[in-house]
């Protein structure tokens, strides 16, 4: 995917965490419904950095604050240094992903989703009255 399309973004995290703020952001003018499924999106996005940390046999909860917090002070290239068990910036590290990857998983995961959402609105509706064919 790179050799065609040579973008690239930061890893460990960092684009996962990004991506939740923007979320998070754009929620602030966001009414209804629609809001909740949106914070509820930037929550799933920021579970990627913590399940990382968890396969890594390190503190997630700490390493995701540490991470939100070094993002809020404007370190955005920022992510989580598996070597080591704390965060680091991912441009230094040469800790890079595929934009295209990065953007198809995002893409499924969201399409997913948003399927599931509405087989279940499909469940909830009432069932149309049928004619007796006698």
């Amino acid at each position: 995917a790179t050799v065609k399309d040579p973008r690239t973004v930061c890893g460990g995290g960092c684009t996962e965490i990004l991506m939740a703020q923007a979320v998070d952001r754009a929620v602030e003018g966001t009414a209804g419904k629609k809001a909740l499924a949106m914070t509820a999106f930037a929550k799933a996005l920021r579970q990627l950095p913590s399940i990382v940390a968890d396969n890594g046999g390190y503190d997630s909860a700490e390493l995701v604050s540490q991470l939100r917090a070094a993002h809020a002070k404007g370190n955005t290239t920022y992510g989580l240094d598996m070597y080591k068990g704390g965060i680091g910036d991912m441009t230094e590290m040469g800790v890079m992903e595929s934009f295209k990857s990065k953007l198809q998983v995002i893409l499924s995961a969201s399409e997913a989703a948003e399927m599931i959402l509405r087989v279940d609105e499909i469940i909830k509706c009432a069932p149309r009255q049928r004619e007796e064919m006698y």
